[in-house]
C-alpha cells in the first residue's frame, strides 16, 4: 500500500507568502505602469509634441492650399487629437469651388485633406479683365494667376449669362482631348441662330457651330481633321447633320462675292 505524503501547514506557509508577494509585486508594477502612461499622456497632450505639424492638401488644381487651410482653422498650436475632422469638412465644403472633401489624420501629427474641385472650363473677358468660369456656369470675381493654365479657352463676346452658362455645361461634357484643342470661343449670334459660336483651334483651324449640343458635335472634330490635308487650313462648319470644310482662300472669295452683291 502506497503511503501518502503529508505536508504540514508550517511547510506551506513560506510558499504561500512567496506567491502572495509575487502577486503583489505584479500588481504594483501594473499600477505603476498605468500611472506613468497616464502621466506621459497628460504631458504629451499639453506639450507641442501633440500639435499638428503638417497639413497635406491633395486634389487641388485651381484653389490655393492656403485657402483650404484657412477654412479648416488649423493653426500652429492646434492639437492633433482635438482637431475635429467633421467640423473641418463642413467648413471646407463651404468654398464655392469645392464639391467634396475628406479629412483624415495620419499619426503622429499630420492632417490629410482630400479635395474635389469644380473645373475651370474657360476664362471670360469682361471689361478687359479675365474671370474664370466654372463647369457649373458660375463666374469667379478674380483670377488666381498662379493657377491659370493655358489648356482652357478664352471666351469672348459673351454679353448674356444664359448662353454663357449653357456653353460652360457643354464644354464640361467635352472629352479632355478635344477641350485642350480649343484656344478661343467667340459668341457670334445671328437673327436666325443666337447660339452661334466660332472656335479658334490650336491646330490653326476655325470651327463654326452652335452652343446647343456643342459637346456631341465637337467630339467628332479629331476624326474630321484627319480627313483633311495637314497643310490645309480653313473654316469647318459643324452641326448635327455633318461637317463642311471651306479653305481660307475659298472663304475669302465667298466673302468678296457677298460684299459685291450687297453693293
Amino acid at each position: 500500500m502506497v503511503q501518502k505524503r503529508v505536508v504540514s501547514i508550517e511547510d506551506r506557509i513560506p510558499k504561500l507568502k512567496n506567491e502572495r508577494r509575487k502577486k503583489a509585486n505584479r500588481k504594483l508594477i501594473f499600477y505603476l505602469l498605468i500611472f506613468f502612461v497616464l502621466i506621459f499622456i497628460v504631458v504629451y497632450l499639453q506639450s507641442p509634441m501633440s500639435y499638428v505639424k503638417n497639413v497635406k492638401v491633395n486634389g487641388l488644381n485651381w484653389v490655393e492650399k492656403e485657402e483650404i487651410i484657412q477654412l479648416s482653422k488649423i493653426e500652429k498650436n492646434t492639437n492633433f487629437w482635438g482637431a475635429d475632422s467633421k467640423e473641418m469638412e463642413q467648413a471646407i465644403i463651404s468654398h464655392p469651388q469645392v464639391t467634396a472633401v475628406d479629412v483624415s489624420k495620419s499619426f503622429p501629427n499630420t492632417i490629410v485633406i482630400e479635395i474635389d474641385e469644380l473645373m475651370h472650363i474657360g476664362y471670360v473677358d469682361i471689361n478687359n479683365k479675365l474671370h474664370p468660369i466654372l463647369e457649373n456656369g458660375d463666374l469667379l470675381s478674380e483670377v488666381n494667376w498662379s493657377a491659370v493654365i493655358g489648356e482652357v479657352p478664352l471666351l469672348l463676346g459673351f454679353k448674356d449669362n444664359h448662353y454663357l452658362k449653357e456653353l460652360a455645361e457643354e464644354i464640361g461634357d467635352l472629352s479632355a482631348y478635344v477641350s485642350v484643342l480649343i484656344s478661343e470661343i467667340h459668341w457670334i449670334p445671328s437673327d436666325s441662330n443666337p447660339y452661334k459660336v466660332k472656335l479658334y483651334m490650336t491646330d490653326g483651324q476655325e470651327v463654326e457651330s452652335s452652343i446647343r449640343n456643342l459637346s456631341s458635335t465637337l467630339n467628332s472634330y479629331p476624326s474630321i481633321v484627319t480627313q483633311l490635308d495637314p497643310k490645309s487650313e480653313g473654316v469647318i462648319k459643324i452641326d448635327e447633320s455633318g461637317a463642311v470644310f471651306t479653305p481660307y482662300k475659298l472663304e475669302a472669295q465667298e466673302e468678296d462675292i457677298e460684299e459685291e452683291n450687297e453693293e
